[in-house]
């Protein structure tokens, strides 16, 4: 596991906070990852801000792994095919939840949503349980 580095960490919201602040302050969108790559595959001229939006956050990921002098990404133990698994999990549950993490959690909480509060809840409930049954050999 990789040793938490609490500046890097604070750097990071900062600038999802930010970004979200900004599409919301200058688009009047909310910066929910699902939905945003869910409009985006449409390819209508008017959705173009969405490829701009996701293109910038591939290129800052690109940027802090390969260029800047910071600690690496941490690596994982686990085999591709179970993340590609979890992946798609993932975005089933978004299609089911109305949202993602990043929309309930970086947007929704910040306007104070209630449906978002039942939702992060249960997002974290569901991660710590996992955990739990990850760590303790208890999983497949």
């Amino acid at each position: 596991m990789a040793e938490f580095n609490w500046i890097t960490a604070l750097l990071g919201g900062i600038l999802i906070g930010l970004s979200a602040t900004m599409l919301l302050a200058f688009n009047g969108r909310i910066a929910g990852i699902s939905g945003m790559v869910n409009g985006a595959v449409t390819f209508k001229a008017t959705e173009r801000w969405r490829w701009l939006f996701l293109g910038g956050m591939v290129t800052g990921g690109a940027i802090y792994e390969y260029l800047l002098p910071l600690p690496s990404t941490p690596q994982s133990d686990l085999a591709p095919l179970w993340m590609i698994g979890g992946g798609l999990l993932v975005g089933f549950g978004t299609r089911m939840g109305n949202g993602c993490t990043s929309g309930h959690g970086v947007c929704g909480l910040g306007q104070l949503s209630g449906r978002s509060l039942a939702a992060v809840l249960t997002f974290l409930f569901t991660a710590m349980v996992t955990v739990f049954i990850v760590r303790h050999g208890m999983g497949l």
